[in-house]
């Protein structure tokens, strides 16, 4: 299997804005202690690709730095060539992980999960959609005809939900705080909402009831994983009260499902803002270490 980062692409943020960037090189760091061998330098998505799933005129606009300070506010990130070079090594970092997946059974992106990205705007620090590119690049290359959107971060994806909502054979489910942003919520094809304080026992109860029927209803070819660590009970943006060994016990659940059923899985790390930051990056790296452990 191979992992993919993209923290060579740095993300410059005025001091003390609240996005951690700083977790993606620690990220990198480590899992470099344990699965070296694995990583590899992400490729970087072209406009072609991205135009696949953002409309023409949001994807020039982006490139030519012509976002309105209030298109700004929205992302909640300040326009920079930097960030438009991280954007699209991100969405790339999630694209080369599906076509290793297809090809090995399991691949990791170290940053992605962007699902708050709508077709003509972006939003949540996410400025591109990667796991709607990603699949729609894959449709269109008939790579796959059907795929499943596991997301199990704390935040609705209503960006996923909405570019994918024309198309059947791309079925999200989204599991999320439901008194969180974003509060506009839009329809996945099938959503859980989860109450404040919700525990490992509650939270591992409700998925291991929907992965049969979702593996049955997508009947996918390909499932992509947005394991966020911001259910973490330490998160300061979460709302829920997992713990590492629950949020672990989560990712497992759903290897043992794609497993099952024999569907190559890509996992992107989704959001995650745990203070200290340490603990965010602990999570992540637990979840590459039990992909590697299984499928490496």
């Amino acid at each position: 299997m191979l992992i993919y980062r993209s923290d060579q692409y740095p993300l410059p943020l005025p001091a003390g804005h609240r996005f951690p960037a700083n977790k993606y090189p620690m990220l990198y760091q480590a899992v470099a202690q344990f699965a070296n061998g694995l990583l590899v330098d992400t490729p970087v998505i072209s406009d072609e690709q991205l135009r696949q799933a953002h409309t023409a005129a949001y994807v020039q606009k982006v490139s030519d730095g012509a976002l309105s300070a209030a298109e700004q506010r929205v992302i909640g990130l300040p326009w920079s060539p930097m960030l438009i070079e991280r954007s699209r090594a991100s969405t790339g970092a999630t694209l080369a992980a599906c076509c290793s997946a297809l090809a090995q059974g399991c691949s990791v992106s170290l940053a992605g999960g962007t699902h708050h990205a709508f077709a003509d705007h972006g939003s949540g620090f996410c400025v591109f959609n990667d796991s709607a590119v990603a699949l729609q690049c894959l449709r269109a290359e008939g790579a796959i005809e059907r795929a499943l959107v596991i997301d199990l971060d704390v935040h609705q994806g209503n960006g996923t939900a909405s570019m994918l909502a024309s198309e059947p054979q791309l079925f999200t489910f989204s599991m999320h705080g439901a008194n969180n942003y974003p509060f506009d919520k839009q329809s996945s094809d099938w959503d859980i909402e989860l109450p404040d304080a919700c525990d490992d026992a509650l939270y591992l109860a409700e998925l291991a009831g929907a992965l049969p029927q979702l593996f049955s209803l997508a009947q996918p070819e390909l499932v992509i994983y947005l394991a966020g660590a911001d259910a973490y009970a330490g998160d300061r943006l979460g709302k829920l009260n997992l713990s590492m060994a629950g949020l672990l016990a989560r990712d497992e659940m759903v290897m043992d499902y794609c497993q099952r059923f024999g569907v190559p899985l890509a996992i992107t790390m989704g959001g995650g803002y745990a203070e200290p930051i340490a603990d965010t990056v602990a999570i992540y790296a637990a979840t590459v270490r039990a992909a590697v452990q299984r499928f490496a």
